[in-house]
């Protein structure tokens, strides 16, 4: 429920009445992943989505008979062999829905935790006794927690520490604890929402290729830094949708600024003395993705420069120059969204291909970093 914690902390903030339906587990290929929500409010306003339309309306109904009553429920949808038309999944798989009227607790506060985009998770009890479905728990990275589960005092504390954990890799996904807090006894399965700050993608060069990546890059959940050592055409006419505008050479910023597994740098500035100190720092740094535009002439050439500075066959093995997909791209536009989609690609594990005739999956569950708010499941 934290992807559409924007909306539902204003619903909370204006007094209103709603019910939660979120994504707890899925199997084949499901459309949305754990951590998804529809919700309704008591005038029949909706938001969110837990299957891309699937089954948007049965469960909305689910909403609204939550809301009346008060209670927590669980349904499986899937996709039926014998009446296609039956309300399920038609790509083919399953989706566990968990759907919880709010009313206080510890949701309003992890609302606002995520809005402001401070790291918190959100556990929930999603399988277990009836009377502790959807209790919640809502955890700190410093291990403190609001809440309770209404079970065992071990178990707020288990759950607690279970949570953080995904929390600290940045993860939504499931917890299987025992109901008295321990690794044994009547097991409980938690869903943990991990509500993280954006990562981080700095692109470096501000030309008119950079205006339209920023654009792309906040689009895909960034937080988007721009950062030029020319104070002419680093402005903020030139690029109003930045959250930052930095003017210093490349490197010097890279070297001070924070970067993380999750930061994806882009180096658009095609000029040797600013990329060959850049490239040499971003190629040693922990981050998820280096790229490096110009044409392959230019990559032989400063690849060259690159291995003449010191830096080794296995850090150049990182770059990905000519940056981007091919996609045949020739505008800004086409350019910065092929970028976009290798930046994807390396996230997810996919290989880039064309899905028509081919025999890979379409959802991987190859290497992945969150992009936005919630994080990446397990």
């Amino acid at each position: 429920m934290l992807d559409i914690a924007d909306e539902l902390n204003r619903w909370v903030e204006q007094g209103r009445d709603f019910a939660v339906a979120t994504v707890v587990a899925v199997g084949g290929s499901a459309p949305r992943q754990p951590g998804a929500a529809l919700a309704v409010d008591a005038d029949g306003t909706a938001i969110g989505s837990v299957s891309g339309g699937c089954v948007e309306g049965a469960v909305y109904e689910l909403c609204q008979q939550a809301l009346e009553d008060g209670e927590t429920v669980m349904e499986r949808f899937g996709y039926s062999d014998e009446d296609a038309f039956a309300v399920g999944l038609t790509c083919g798989g399953i989706i566990d829905i968990l759907v919880t009227p709010v009313r206080g607790g510890v949701y309003p506060a992890a609302l606002a935790a995520a809005v402001r985009g401070e790291a918190a998770a959100l556990a929930r009890i999603t399988e277990g006794p009836s009377d502790l479905m959807g209790r919640a728990l809502l955890v700190r990275p410093d291990g403190s927690y609001e809440g309770g589960l209404g079970g065992h005092p071990e178990l707020d504390r288990t759950a607690a520490s279970e949570a953080r954990a995904l929390l600290d890799a940045g993860r939504t996904g499931t917890v299987t604890i025992g109901e008295d807090g321990s690794r044994c006894g009547q097991p409980l399965t938690l869903l943990v929402e991990s509500s993280v700050p954006a990562p981080r993608m700095i692109v470096f060069g501000a030309i008119d290729f950079a205006s339209a990546l920023v654009r792309v890059g906040k689009f895909l959940g960034y937080h988007v830094t721009v950062c030029d050592a020319r104070p002419v055409f680093a402005t903020r006419a030139r690029f109003p949708e930045a959250d930052e505008i930095v003017i210093d050479w490349p490197h010097r910023y890279l070297e001070a600024t924070t970067t993380d597994a999750r930061t994806v740098l882009c180096v658009l500035t095609h000029d040797a003395k600013f990329d060959v100190p850049l490239l040499k720092l971003a190629l040693t740094l922990p981050v998820a993705y280096v790229g490096a535009m110009g044409s392959r002439r230019t990559h032989v050439e400063r690849n060259e420069r690159l291995r003449e500075v010191g830096v080794t066959e296995l850090e150049l093995a990182r770059l990905r120059s000519p940056i981007g997909l091919d996609l045949g791209a020739r505008t800004p536009e086409e350019t910065a969204l092929s970028i976009g989609a290798e930046i994807v690609a390396n996230r997810r594990g996919g290989t880039g291909v064309s899905l028509t005739g081919a025999h890979t999956p379409i959802h991987h569950d190859g290497p992945r970093a969150p992009a936005g708010r919630i994080g990446s499941v397990a």
